[in-house]
């Protein structure tokens, strides 16, 4: 599921309510969104009010099996070696149950707002991309990157096991990256048939490497919860292995992520 996180007035508690309920009732995965300095209000097209770093820190103390991940941080806003840092730390401190889902990002205003560079975005979450799978990795020096290289440096804590990473985006670029640095896919698709066209473009550009194949929809309760629980079976028949669900606004969440699980109850998983 996707954690609602669209208005500066939700309480924080609020948020470990519904991992809590979402950890009860079965799903795999909370997902936050990120915006660091939008050009607009937070809402349906800025989600995203809490720094979801941060917040995943939060949540982890107060969950145990629940994964939680980022759909999707945008890595180019950041600096990597922070970021790395952080993401090693939260994975430490979940006892590994963090997934680093990141994107390139798409509104230049904000680029512009904290300085970052819009026209490169694209090569710059590669190049974090590829320093992150460094640094995970042991993270000895010397490093030389195309955009990022240390001389001398010691990296902790290194990550026990590997840290998942899930490349977000409908786009070629976005398949291509995902193919090349990511353990997951998270596609937003039209509809089942646009999924599984993306996934076999995928499947092919990742050739040897498995990429594990992901949709993220929307449900806000106005459809019947029947239909939508067809809807994430349809995209498993498509090849979807996760489905994140953004259930709307956080008033109403909590009854719309028990129903849809209780409807997929026996039927399949739903992250």
């Amino acid at each position: 599921m996707v954690l609602p996180d669209e208005s500066p007035s939700m309480p924080a508690r609020t948020l470990v309510e519904l991992a809590r309920a979402a950890e009860e009732s079965g799903y795999g995965t909370a997902w936050l969104p990120d915006h660091v300095l939008p050009p607009g209000e937070y809402g349906t097209t800025f989600g995203g009010v809490y720094e979801p770093l941060v917040t995943i820190g939060h949540l982890a103390a107060v969950t145990r099996r629940l994964r939680l991940g980022t759909s999707v941080l945008v890595a180019p806003l950041r600096n990597p070696f922070v970021l790395a840092k952080q993401v090693a730390t939260l994975h430490r401190l979940s006892a590994g149950r963090v997934i680093l889902g990141v994107g390139v990002g798409w509104n230049r205003p904000e680029f512009d707002a904290v300085g970052a560079d819009y026209e490169r975005r694209g090569a710059i979450t590669d190049d974090t991309l590829a320093l992150l799978h460094h640094l995970f990795g042991g993270g000895t020096a010397p490093y030389r990157g195309r955009r990022f290289s240390y001389e001398s440096g010691v990296f902790a804590p290194v990550p026990a096991g590997r840290v998942p990473i899930m490349v977000g985006g409908n786009s070629d670029a976005a398949l291509r990256r995902a193919a090349r640095y990511a353990d997951i896919w998270q596609g937003l698709p039209t509809d089942p048939d646009a999924f599984a066209e993306r996934a076999r473009t995928l499947a092919d550009l990742a050739g040897d490497r498995r990429v594990v194949a992901g949709a993220r929809i929307s449900w806000d309760g106005t459809a019947p919860v029947g239909r939508i629980a067809d809807e994430v079976l349809a995209y498993g028949e498509a090849g979807a292995a996760q489905v994140a669900v953004h259930f709307g606004e956080h008033a109403g969440t909590r009854t719309r992520l028990e129903a849809l699980a209780e409807a997929l109850r026996g039927r399949g998983d739903l992250t």
